[in-house]
Parts: C-alpha cells; sequence; structure tokens
C-alpha cells in the first residue's frame, strides 16, 4: 500500500505549485460556475465534484467545513497537533481540502489512516451525504462577515489561482452579492444554522481562539474526544499560536505562506470599511442571521460595530 501520508503531502505540495505557478489572467479562465457557486479552475473541477457525490466517510473521521478566510489553515493546523501529541508522533500535514484536485487525489483518502483530518469550503449542499449519514463529527469555524471580506479581499489580489481587484470597493459589491468564490457568506452560515442543533456539530469562532485558545483548544479536542492533559493543552497552544502559524508559513506552506497567514487581526476591517458599506453588512446579518444560534456566536455587536 502507498504511505498515504507521504502521497497526501506530495498531492498537497503539487497543488500549491500550480497555484504559484498560474498566471493571473481574465476571471472567465480563472473561475468557473458550477450548480450556481464559483469556484477556482485551477483547484477544482467538475469531474472531481461528482466524484465526491460517492464519497465515502468514516464514522471517527474529523470534519472541520469553513467559509474562506475564517481561520480555515489554522484550525487545520491545531487538529494536526493535536492528534500528533496524542498519538506521541509528529505528522506530515498532508491536508488539502477535499474538494481541490483531481479524482486520483480524492480516491487517495481512502489510504489515509484514521482518523483523517478532512477539511472544506464546500457548503451544505455539496457535502458528500455519508458525512450526515454516518454523523461525522463536524467543526464550523466561523469569522465575523467585515473580517473575512477584508482578509478575502487581500486574499484575492495575492492568490494567483484568483482574480486581481483594482479596488476594495469593487471587491466589496462581489462579496456582498456573493459573487466570490464559494459563494455567499450569509447563505452559507445561515445553511449551517440549520444544522446546529445536531450533537455531531460545533462552531467555534476565529475570535474566540485568538482571545483565549487554551479554553478553545479543550473544546475542540473534548469535542472529537481527543482529550488533552493541561500541557498537551499547553504544548499544543504553543505551535499553534497564530504568531507561530505564520512564522513556520514558508515551510508548511510555501512562498504562498503570507497569502495564507497574512495578519489574523480582529476588527482590523475598521482601517477599509465606509460607514455605507459597514451598515450594508449590519443590513445583512439583521436579515439573515440575527437571533439564530450562529449569529448569537459571532457576537456580532461586540466585533462589528463601526
Amino acid at each position: 500500500m502507498t504511505d498515504s501520508s507521504q502521497t497526501g503531502h506530495t498531492d498537497r505540495n503539487m497543488l500549491l505549485d500550480m497555484i504559484h505557478s498560474t498566471s493571473k489572467t481574465s476571471s472567465e479562465d480563472l473561475l468557473f460556475t458550477y450548480k450556481g457557486v464559483l469556484y477556482p479552475t485551477v483547484l477544482c473541477n467538475e469531474e472531481t465534484f461528482k466524484s465526491l457525490e460517492n464519497f465515502e466517510a468514516r464514522e471517527d473521521d474529523l470534519l472541520v467545513v469553513t467559509y474562506p478566510k475564517c481561520g480555515t489553515n489554522w484550525i487545520i493546523q491545531i487538529l494536526y497537533d493535536i492528534v500528533g501529541v496524542i498519538s506521541n508522533k509528529e505528522l506530515l500535514l498532508d491536508n488539502t481540502m477535499i474538494e481541490f484536485g483531481n479524482p486520483e487525489m480524492l480516491e487517495r483518502f481512502k489510504d489515509r489512516p484514521s482518523p483523517r483530518i478532512i477539511s472544506t469550503h464546500l457548503n451544505v449542499q455539496s457535502i458528500p451525504k455519508s458525512f450526515f449519514q454516518k454523523k461525522v463529527k463536524t467543526l464550523l469555524v466561523l469569522r465575523n462577515p467585515k473580517d473575512a471580506a477584508v482578509s478575502f479581499y487581500n486574499f484575492y489580489n495575492s492568490m494567483p489561482a484568483l482574480p486581481t481587484y483594482q479596488s476594495w470597493d469593487l471587491f466589496f459589491k462581489d462579496f456582498i452579492q456573493g459573487n466570490v468564490v464559494y459563494g455567499s457568506y450569509f447563505d452559507y452560515l445561515v445553511a449551517w444554522n440549520k444544522h446546529t442543533e445536531e450533537h455531531n456539530v460545533m462552531a467555534v469562532t476565529f475570535e474566540e481562539m485568538k482571545l483565549d485558545l487554551p479554553t478553545q483548544l479543550r473544546k475542540i479536542s473534548d469535542f472529537f474526544r481527543l482529550s488533552l492533559s493541561p500541557e498537551q493543552i499547553s504544548l499544543v497552544e504553543e505551535q499553534t499560536s497564530f504568531t507561530s502559524m505564520k512564522e513556520k508559513s514558508e515551510a508548511t506552506h510555501g512562498k504562498l505562506g503570507n497569502a495564507f497567514f497574512r495578519k489574523g487581526q480582529i476588527g482590523d476591517w475598521r482601517s477599509v470599511f465606509t460607514e455605507p458599506q459597514s451598515k450594508q453588512v449590519d443590513a445583512e446579518f439583521e436579515k439573515y442571521l440575527a437571533g439564530t444560534n450562529l449569529g448569537d456566536l459571532l457576537n456580532y455587536n461586540k466585533y462589528c460595530s463601526f
């Protein structure tokens, strides 16, 4: 059998190389639409999406679900470190989004040892049904929409696989209309909010992790039944603080490290948003998320007041 960890590492590096070697061209070349949602052509394709429909989840999979730029790579590294500390061995960071690459790369997920750490930006409707049928434990990571939007804007402009925006105003218009990869932030959270009462789904926020990482590490490890001692919590915290992740980003993400780990701040949106733009997001939040489980968890008034 193929060494799954090494194969995964090769797949991941291959995807990073593909992204880096891509020349920025028109949106028509860099993006495609599948079932009404935009995706990056370099990383995703229709054939893989069709193969995903038959993907077999395992009951002990650790599924991480995030809208883009809400702490994805951070939480993935945290889970790798938690599993590594418990198993007392250093795990090779081999994670790619389940929707990335070709069907052959998806097929290699079968060879990965349990527990598999699986991550995705896919919306609820596009996640393989076997994850729901087997009630796989699912961690949803949220971030306030204003900081997520600013981070997404900078990601677009620093990522060769995505179109460049000439101004924040142009990006904001597309973001608020859902004309960005993976679609509308608000639609994404509305769909997941319907699953928040399920015992196998837990949501945490980027902001909670930034302000009190040890508490969130405990919650996450307990949720996945990967209990850590206080000493192990301290070790994982030291290895996965945002500062630590940024310092080693070149080793983990190559030349694109700075694109994946830019600032990681709370409230950076205030340096970019105009007051009318802020009010527009406020109105969207009020319309779609106010009073919901996820809306309450976001602590919107604390982090999104202009």
